[in-house]
């Protein structure tokens, strides 16, 4: 469990929930970020809601509780007229650590049981990159004043994030912003703009996950298509196929919870302050650029799967060719041999009067003969590209 105080000067970090639950301890001008595991967040529910109830004047629905405690929901929003839920599935930490469960659940159904961390999960097979395809939930309550982020049994996320906001803090207002970069190291103002920032990182690590998907299926395809090799590894394959469709689905998954988070920005009142009013234009970009890196893993993902699909067509076309060869050459040794069969059927047969059968070169004249035709049979394919050599 970690715990910030954030406003637009500094980030403190804080040991523990029962403090902050007292009217006043946070202060009017920042935000607190709660992070919690499954776990923790399961065992501090009840001081959880206190905080929220504190700081926000309301409380998480049951329902809403029950998403952020479960393994295995996809990527989805969902919102009532206080606060906001995103559920956002990142890339596992490990391999075989997530199970690939996909099964959406609706309001009349029964809270699923939560899935320990211990529990054991079936191992992914193939290369090592197709393994860390496998994702885990990471769920987000977004109020006013407070962000409540539930994260897997690692937390890999919420610490890496966590550094870098410290580390801003340590900087932020020591000099002067000079370009686009530096300025959006500033500190996030406010639980939408954190939460934003979060899922950026999540989907950074699907962008980074696409120059290993590309070069596997790269290097599959250079043995697809060499028709000297003998393509076996056909089961792995398959998994990348099926990796790529999950893939495709989780992000697809993503890219309707973000676009669903962007219309509900979208319907609320202007603000009428100044501030306000660049604030809320701030998250729209942040918004649409999280959307736009979705959408390119989207596409490379597609652009994979079209690849993987040509290149076993091509495989195929590939080893055709190969046979086709293969027979063409057979054809013309047996159209070379068939006339020297016919002359030696012809000398083997059982009269006693044949020609050249009783001369002493009659051996050598038909010899000589087969030998001419044979060459002059060889040299007509030839001219006629039956024996060309393919490339």
């Amino acid at each position: 469990m970690r715990i910030f105080e954030i406003n637009r000067s500094q980030v403190s970090e804080h040991a523990a929930l029962a403090p902050l639950a007292v009217p006043g301890a946070c202060g009017a001008s920042g935000y607190l970020w709660i992070s919690l595991t499954r776990d923790e967040f399961r065992a501090s529910l009840a001081e959880v809601q206190q905080i929220l109830q504190t700081l926000c004047l309301t409380q998480l629905v049951d329902l809403h509780v029950a998403d952020l405690l479960n393994d295995q929901l996809p990527s989805h929003y969902d919102y009532t007229s206080l606060y906001d839920v995103l559920v956002f599935r990142r890339l596992a930490n490990g391999q075989g650590q997530a199970a690939l469960g996909n099964g959406k659940g609706n309001g009349n159904e029964a809270p699923p049981a939560p899935v320990s961390a211990t529990a054991p999960r079936q191992p992914r097979s193939g290369p090592p990159v197709l393994r860390r395809v496998d994702t885990r939930p990471v769920g987000f309550a977004v109020f006013d004043r407070v962000l409540l982020s539930v994260h897997p049994e690692d937390g890999a996320v919420r610490d890496a994030f966590a550094a870098r906001l410290l580390a801003a803090a340590s900087t932020d207002g020591a000099t002067p912003a000079l370009d686009v970069r530096a300025t959006s190291a500033r500190l996030p103002t406010s639980p939408s703009d954190l939460m934003l920032r979060v899922i950026n990182q999540i989907v950074d690590g699907y962008l980074d996950l696409r120059r290993e998907l590309t070069k596997q299926l790269d290097h599959w395809q250079t043995e697809l298509i060499d028709p000297r090799s003998r393509f076996t590894n056909w089961g792995a394959l398959m998994e990348a196929r099926q990796s790529l469709h999950h893939l495709d689905e989780i992000c697809e998954d993503q890219r309707a919870a973000m676009q669903d988070w962007i219309d509900s920005l979208e319907t609320l009142p202007v603000p009428k302050g100044e501030t306000e009013q660049r604030e809320r234009e701030l998250i729209m970009i942040r918004s649409r650029d999280v959307l736009e890196h979705i959408e390119r893993v989207v596409h490379h993902v597609h652009r994979l799967e079209q690849n993987a699909e040509t290149a076993v067509q091509m495989h195929f076309s590939v080893q055709g060719h190969r046979a086709n060869d293969i027979m063409r050459v057979l054809t013309v040794l047996t159209a070379v041999f068939l006339p020297l069969n016919l002359i030696a059927g012809i000398f083997g047969m059982n009269f006693e009067f044949i020609p050249l059968v009783h001369k002493a070169d009659g051996f050598w004249i038909a010899m000589t003969s087969m030998l001419v035709i044979a060459v002059l049979l060889v040299v007509i394919f030839w001219r006629k590209r039956y024996l060309a050599r393919t490339r």
